[in-house]
């Protein structure tokens, strides 16, 4: 039953004293949520009742209206306090629990997302799944009132129907979770996944699919190292036309910098609004490597543009960075970046307004659609637009229509242009326009912003800001690094174990094999930054509880979870990449890169061994796997041991660092030994015959294992490098 005081302010159900915004949001609802744990199912097994389980995150658009429509309603609260056990997930705290389900979900019903819901047994087993329901029943679909009554009376009619079923989702999940091991993988495996994309690349808007558009940096990451190894020129003509429409499209935020999460249409228009931490951090990385493969300073700025919405916006007062911000605000999606004509020309004089409102097509009537009516609002996502109409041009200019199609039109150029006032001039006006937008803007009520800070989305952020340091030499972006690295391993600890999430002063949740993978990657490129040996052994400690608590000694692999960790259904070990990529895809490529800087050829072999474990899963799905697939074109080679020895703080080691940082070069690992030191040689005992020629820097560089002589020559440098 719904407390008698369920109206009041003072109600409050199990989730009280949770940590998670999350589940904080749903503290107060009338249905009487617990958090996951040994209280609700022992409940459930004293009750012989089933467990209604939701997961989803304090940012989803989708799990806020369920839980407008349903799960603040009274009447749907006491429906399930009187025939479940309620439980609350937010599946960025608990990751293990929503793969688990989202698998069965996507295996029962063909298709996945958030809010996820579950139906399940006392003892964890799912009978049902689908992802939002409506409060009532409709011509499409039956709603979550009706779901809960047939739900209860088949319960109470065929409980062992019910189990019986259950134990069947159970031996199916079962099955198609394992990963029987496969032959290791080849040039072969990396031309076919190349070929795979060509086939599902939107040659008019960029991206792969022709419907909804994610940004999947890991592809662009793939690609990216296709072309350098073949020199294929369209895998970079992809990679840039999909980055060019991005940062042209609505999913971009022209004011405040930074990606939503993605555009629910094909030409990155309208996005979903959130802004979701692990996105800013890999489509960074995404523009800093293409700026560095190809020169284009408008890949440079974009980086730097998403970087400085992160340090605004996203840190921390301790030095990590938060999860994420919402779509909604003020009970409406998007409206903190919506703008109609009229508020445009009460910022701006009218000049500028007309300029802004032209460049960014901004109308009258306005582009975004109410989502219920599907009528205009008056409102206007911004967006810029090429001047060609791609869609009433053919392919019979040859190749000046290839170049078209893959740069696009530059839309500041062509009102430049028509305008007759330089570049230069235009993009002052433009600027100083957006400044006061934007000032305008943060005077609006703000999106929700989920504050936890999360160990493995962390770990991206600080390789995506070691890597801008790298190439940009900016010392904002090396502190904000240093910071978020500092302050995971020093309040992200619990004895001595890796915790998964912060919030409020507590550390809490048991790592898992991303928080573990992607702090390695992010603690391996601010080495390489700064080349403070301190974050190269934290990396090596952690790679060490890897091996140690999650290898799968039978077969190979990581599973997702460490053999000290809560016992769930299944232990699952995953290869293909998400929204964010595999954990095990990441850690193939950190043991690689471990043991060119070690020198420890056992950890080559382990990362090999996992490689082989999911081989047959990537020939089933090669673009599932392009994160996994950059790991092997790094193993394919040519790899490059670069060790510098000399004065850090010298000039030319500045001039030889910057020369080396500058190109595409993703097969190396850079070490820097300060002549005298003796710190890395516990690392790497052949670092103890490196020494300096003639006091100045000097650069070993071992190709493939066949060492060159060493040099003080940049040009050298650069040639054996390129």
């Amino acid at each position: 039953m719904v407390p008698d005081d369920v109206k009041s302010e003072n109600f409050y159900n199990h989730l009280k004293d949770e940590k998670s915004p999350y589940l904080i949001q749903h503290a107060q609802n009338p249905v009487d949520w617990y958090p996951w744990g040994d209280k609700a199912f022992q409940k459930a097994k004293a009750e012989k009742k089933p467990i209604f389980l939701s997961i989803g995150y304090s940012t989803c658009h989708w799990c806020h209206v369920m839980a407008h429509e349903s799960f603040e309603d009274p009447e749907i609260g006491e429906l399930l306090n009187q025939n479940f056990v309620s439980i609350k997930v937010d599946r960025e705290e608990r990751p293990d629990i929503d793969s688990i389900y989202m698998t069965v979900c996507q295996m029962m019903t063909g298709a996945g997302g958030w809010p996820l819901t579950i139906l399940m047994t006392p003892d964890k087993e799912p009978f049902f799944a689908g992802t939002y329901f409506p409060r009532e029943s409709h011509l499409g679909g039956i709603g979550l009132k009706d779901l809960i009554l047939n739900v209860r009376d088949l319960w109470m009619r065929d409980e062992k129907e019910v189990l019986k079923s259950a134990g069947d989702i159970m031996k199916a999940l079962k099955t198609i979770s394992t990963t029987p091991k496969g032959a290791e993988l080849d040039q072969n495996i990396l031309d076919k996944t190349y070929q795979e994309l060509s086939k599902n690349f939107d040659p008019i808007y960029g991206g792969f699919g022709d419907f909804q558009k994610f940004p999947t940096p890991h592809n662009l990451f793939f690609l990216l190292r296709y072309w350098k190894r073949t020199r294929e020129k369209n895998a970079l003509e992809m990679v840039e036309k999909t980055l060019n429409s991005m940062a042209n499209g609505g999913i971009y935020d022209h004011l405040g910098f930074g990606f939503h999460r993605y555009s629910v249409d094909k030409r990155w228009f309208a996005p979903h609004f959130e802004k979701m931490l692990y996105d800013q951090a890999l489509i960074t990385t995404a523009y800093l490597e293409a700026f560095q493969a190809t020169g284009n300073e408008r890949y440079g700025l974009i980086a730097e543009e998403i970087l400085e919405y992160v340090l605004r916006d996203m840190k921390s007062p301790e030095g990590g960075f938060y999860s994420a911000e919402d779509a909604d605000s003020e009970g409406f999606e998007g409206k903190f970046y919506l703008w109609t004509r009229k508020e445009i020309f009460q910022v701006l004089d009218r000049d500028d307004a007309e300029l802004i409102s032209r460049l960014y097509n901004i109308t009258e009537e306005g582009n975004f659609q109410d989502e219920a009516t599907g009528k205009s609002t008056g409102a206007n996502i911004l967006f810029l637009e090429d001047s060609v109409d791609y869609s009433k041009i053919t392919p019979h200019e040859g190749e000046n229509f290839h170049k078209t199609l893959f740069e696009g039109i530059d839309p500041k150029k062509a009102l430049s242009e028509e305008l007759d006032i330089s570049l230069d001039e235009l993009d002052e006006k433009i600027e100083r326009s957006k400044l006061k937008l934007f000032k305008a803007r943060e005077k609006r009520v703000h999106p929700h912003k989920d504050d936890k800070i999360l160990t493995d989305w962390n770990g991206l952020i600080i390789a995506a800001l070691a890597k801008a340091a790298q190439i940009f030499g900016e010392k904002k972006y090396v502190d904000a690094a240093e910071g978020a690295a500092n302050f995971i391993c020093n309040k992200m600890f619990q004895d001595g174990r890796l915790m998964h999430r912060y919030r409020e002063g507590e550390a809490g949740i048991t790592a898992n094999l991303d928080d573990y993978a992607f702090m390695i990657w992010g603690l391996l490129e601010l080495y390489e930054t700064v080349f403070d040996a301190e974050y190269l052994k934290m990396a090596l400690s952690l790679n060490k509880t890897l091996l140690k608590h999650f290898w799968d000694e039978k077969e190979g692999g990581f599973f997702f979870t460490p053999d000290y960790g809560e016992k769930l259904l299944l232990r699952e070990k995953k290869s293909s990449d998400s929204a964010i990529p595999s954990g095990n895809s990441v850690q193939i490529l950190n043991l690689l890169r471990i043991s060119l800087i070690t020198g420890d050829t056992e950890l080559k072999e382990k990362s090999i061994n996992s490689e082989m474990a999911f081989s047959q899963g990537v020939h089933r799905i090669p673009a599932g796997h392009t994160q996994l697939l950059c790991a092997v074109d790094f193993k394919l080679g040519p790899t490059y041991e670069v060790v510098l020895v000399g004065d850090p703080q010298g000039k030319d080691t500045k001039d030889m660092l910057e020369a080396i940082r500058k190109p595409f070069l993703p097969h190396k690992v850079l070490i820097l030994k300060p002549e005298g030191a003796d710190d890395l040689i516990e690392i790497n005992e052949s670092l103890r015959f490196r020494e300096s020629v003639d006091g100045k820097i000097t650069a070993y560089i071992c190709v493939d294992g066949t060492c060159k002589l060493p040099t003080t020559d940049t040009k050298e440098v650069l040639n054996l490098l390129t």
